[in-house]
């Protein structure tokens, strides 16, 4: 497992990948929403691959979701997973759309409202990613945004070219707005072995000072 061991200095750049990612999406979505945005960074795991499923279902509340999702086409490759309730989507767009906040949850999205949506879903995307490769001092294409509807699982199934992998890193960030009660979480799924070798080829002393926070695995599982 040398493949996978990471010089101490540079643990926290777990932390800065998802906080950098994060943050990008927040002052994008606000710049193009006007909704006052923050992003938080709750939990890193390293989690059987098998395991993943009942993450993303305890971490769900409702059965009712939307996934979007693109697969990184550079290191570290791997997958990228937005996920929000039907509910939540619906308010997020009539933002974007300048209408009222209040939706109906029995009914289905709207033509303008599928439309915000998929322009919610470049935003997120690409910015996230736009956050790691600044960190990783790279560039990384993606593939077009996909979207799925359904309970966690059934989200989770559509992505369907995992990496032959046993061991899956995963990092949940928390991007909320009061004012719409937003609260959308970012799953990331890199191939562990390429995050890792890009890491390594950092040198320490060109860190950004951004991404230097010491980190916190206090909630490591």
């Amino acid at each position: 497992m040398d493949e996978l061991k990471v010089d101490v200095r540079k643990l926290h750049l777990f932390n800065g990948l998802a906080k950098e990612g994060a943050d990008t999406v927040a002052s994008h979505l606000q710049q193009m929403s006007g909704i006052d945005t923050d992003a938080a960074v709750s939990k890193l795991n390293f989690l059987d691959f098998d395991d993943v499923q009942t993450h993303l279902r305890q971490a769900s509340t409702t059965d009712a979701n939307v996934g979007i999702y693109v697969e990184l086409q550079d290191e570290p490759y791997g997958y990228l997973l937005f996920l929000v309730s039907v509910v939540e989507a619906k308010r997020v767009a009539n933002a974007m759309l300048g209408q009222e906040m209040d939706v109906d949850e029995g009914t289905g999205f709207t033509d303008m409202q599928k439309s915000a949506i998929q322009e919610i879903g470049n935003i997120l995307t690409s910015s996230f990613i736009d956050g790691w490769a600044n960190v990783l001092g790279t560039t990384i294409q993606h593939s077009p945004p996909r979207f799925a509807f359904g309970d966690s699982a059934a989200i989770l199934s559509e992505i369907t070219d995992w990496p032959d992998s046993e061991i899956v890193f995963v990092i949940d960030s928390q991007i909320a707005a009061e004012d719409v009660d937003l609260n959308l979480t970012c799953y990331t799924f890199p191939e562990l072995e390429p995050l890792v070798e890009l890491i390594n080829e950092i040198d320490v002393d060109s860190i950004d000072e951004a991404v230097q926070a010491p980190a916190d695995f206090s909630e490591l599982t």
